[in-house]
């Protein structure tokens, strides 16, 4: 089982040429609207992958929070943990640019109450994995990465979007996913020796004893355990949208783990994974299936 304990969000998306500069208005081409948040996204992603996933997460008492779970209802996901708080859906405005690039503003709704108390929901066990993100309250993940602990349980910290006060907690996750610019910055807050990026990890996980995996976009994938370093990449291709491929990363990469793959071959799957989520707009409708994920593989 994996369990997610995160953000669910409604995606509002807009499509503009390019992205504004500060105090500029830019002309739009299109809108939607999509499920999203970090946590629902990477549950969705889990699940798609073929794990069994639970999500505990809070949604607002308003017209957004079936929209917002549409997609893990219709996908399996266990939402028997996601409970209706007194305030409005999370949600997400998103500007997209004609290469794929974007901008996000997150307006955090239900997510902002969960507390400690929520974590109790997801009933971990020992073998299970828990995975978490850095968009609801940096209390309620830390005690749930000290219940992961206590339980057994094997934790992933995805630590999107950088928050200087996460530096310390990463220490305390199994594996820790960042994409070159967190880590670059998380490094910084937590002064790692080394030349370059590829040592500070090194140093990360000599100090720590936990695995860092970073991403690094069109060039793949690097991860440093305190046994060795791993490279992985996904496939060669035109980005039409890029919301959710670190995301469909994360929950790809918990699946092969939990189904006891080695750190290489699930990085291998979750980068190509990533890779597909880029070919389709919006976040969770681009989240590929583990068929379509295996034809990419096999054909890559």
């Amino acid at each position: 089982m994996i369990a997610v304990i995160g953000s669910i969000n409604l995606d509002l998306v807009a499509g503009v040429e390019r992205l504004p500069g500060p105090g500029e208005t830019v002309p739009g081409n299109g809108f939607a609207t999509a499920s999203g948040g970090k946590g629902a996204n990477q549950a969705l992603a889990a699940r798609r992958a073929g794990a069994q996933v639970r999500m505990v997460g809070a949604v607002g008492s308003d017209a957004f929070a079936d929209q917002a779970l549409d997609l893990l209802k219709a996908g399996g996901v266990d939402l028997s943990a996601v409970r209706v708080a007194d305030t409005a859906t999370g949600i997400a405005v998103i500007l997209v640019d004609a290469s794929g690039e974007n901008v996000i503003a997150v307006i955090p709704g239900g997510n902002g109450t969960l507390v400690p108390h929520d974590v109790g929901a997801a009933r971990l066990a020992p073998g299970d994995h828990l995975l978490l993100q850095l968009e609801i309250p940096i209390e309620t993940v830390e005690a749930s990465l000290s219940a992961a602990r206590a339980a057994g349980a094997v934790s992933l910290l995805n630590t999107a979007p950088f928050r200087a006060d996460a530096a310390a907690l990463l220490a305390q996750a199994d594996y820790v996913v960042a994409n070159e610019t967190e880590f670059d910055l998380y490094a910084d807050a937590l002064k790692l020796a080394g030349g370059d990026r590829e040592a500070r990890m090194r140093v990360f996980a000599a100090e720590t004893g936990r695995t860092m995996v970073v991403t690094l976009g069109a060039d793949g994938v690097v991860a440093a355990s305190p046994e060795a370093l791993f490279r992985a990449r996904g496939l060669s291709i035109t980005p039409v949208d890029t919301v959710g491929a670190g995301d469909t990363f994360c929950g790809y990469l918990a699946a092969g783990l939990a189904e006891g793959k080695a750190l290489d071959v699930a990085m291998r799957q979750a980068a190509i994974a990533g890779s597909l989520a880029c070919l389709t707009p919006g976040a969770q409708p681009s989240i590929p299936l583990r068929d379509d994920v295996e034809r990419a593989e096999a054909g890559a």
